[in-house]
């Protein structure tokens, strides 16, 4: 009997080759896109993931022969993942939407949706790996998260927060991989999505304005306050501390006769205070609602940590304290920005990470 597999699609190349590979290798394949029915703030019509988003993933649907069903997730996506999104803003936080949809809708809420349709396992576009370790800890089988063949498009930072139960019915078809690799498979499936453009922006946004987005939805964090220097100094006034974020240089509307950085924003007071490119290197900082998917098993351990998607990762110290872990990098990192996930990596395996708190 065929093992059943729904994969998540989006319309993209990506998720529509996970599926060709899966229906290839056997399986018995259900599509199924996720509608968030989110107004465009200015023509207030459904954008998000688009009307041409489903229409893309049922057209390859078509293609392949597969089942395919479009599931509203709009409540969930509200709930789990935009509410926290504007409150870490108003908090003078920079949070990551991308790890909180994974963790609550993709692999929560969708996978349990795939359970009720009998399915084995749910599949993604993702680019990254899954395997079962050959010494598991304990008796039960363990599984491990690596990064992808792809180095460029490897996403295992935005997964850290996947569960062992989890990882045992997730399939990655496109961890090993290129995404050139992928676009050739595409075409050499007659997918009628082979050539589309890949998105980069963040699926409830409109483009990368995400100052737009928190007008039409808060108003704490938006109102003026003052920026100053180091020594708190009065520099200017700035326009709401949700638009801004740590290591941020352009439009700060001061002019210090050097470059200026935001080094640190302060709710309490409304505050936000610039600096030179030197004063937002930092060395230690602590790590909240901390997730492991493989334990480390001591209390002090030396691995090495990814700061935000596109920061290469770099050696650190971690020691545990309470429920916090404080990290400790070898050398100053530019922009540790509270809010952001703190991944951490062994070699190519993720071994967890959690929410950056504090900066020392």
């Amino acid at each position: 009997m065929k093992k059943r597999v729904v994969v998540a699609m989006s319309g993209g190349v990506d998720s529509s080759v996970a599926a060709a590979l899966l229906k290839k290798k056997g399986f018995e394949v259900i599509g199924v896109t996720l509608c968030f029915n989110l107004p465009d703030l200015e023509t207030k019509k459904p954008r998000c993931c688009g009307l041409q988003g489903i229409a893309d993933a049922r057209r390859v649907a078509h293609t392949l022969g597969i089942k395919h069903y479009v599931l509203n997730m709009q409540k969930a996506l509200e709930e789990r993942v935009i509410k926290d999104f504007c409150l870490e803003y108003t908090r003078g936080r920079t949070p990551n939407p991308c790890i909180r949809c994974n963790q609550y809708i993709k692999f929560g809420v969708l996978l349990k949706k795939a359970h009720a349709l009998g399915a084995d396992y749910l599949a993604t576009g993702h680019y990254a790996r899954i395997v079962q370790a050959r010494y598991p800890v304990h008796d039960t089988p363990e599984y491990l998260l690596k990064k992808a063949k792809d180095q460029h498009k490897d996403q295992s930072y935005f997964l850290y927060r996947l569960k062992q139960a989890q990882l045992k019915h997730i399939l990655f078809p496109l961890g090993g991989y290129t995404k050139e690799e992928v676009r050739v498979l595409a075409r050499r499936f007659h997918l009628p999505v082979a050539e589309k453009k890949e998105s980069q922006e963040i699926c409830f946004l409109p483009g990368t304005d995400y100052r737009s987005f928190l007008r039409s939805k808060i108003t704490a964090g938006l109102r003026p306050g003052d920026i100053v220097d180091l020594k708190g100094n009065f520099l200017g006034r700035h326009k709401g501390i949700a638009f801004y974020t740590i290591g941020q240089r352009e439009g700060l509307g001061v002019a210090l006769g050097y470059p200026a950085y935001v080094t640190k924003i302060d709710p309490k007071n409304h505050q936000i205070t610039l600096g030179r490119k030197e004063e937002v290197l930092k060395s230690e900082f602590f790590v909240k609602n901390v997730h492991f998917l493989n334990p480390p098993g001591e209390k002090k351990f030396v691995l090495k940590v990814k700061i935000r998607y596109n920061h290469k990762e770099a050696l650190t110290e971690i020691v545990q304290q309470d429920k916090k872990l404080k990290v400790r990098f070898k050398k100053p990192q530019f922009a540790i920005t509270p809010g952001q996930s703190a991944v951490f990596y062994d070699r190519d395996r993720v071994v967890g990470g959690g929410i950056i708190d504090e900066v020392l």
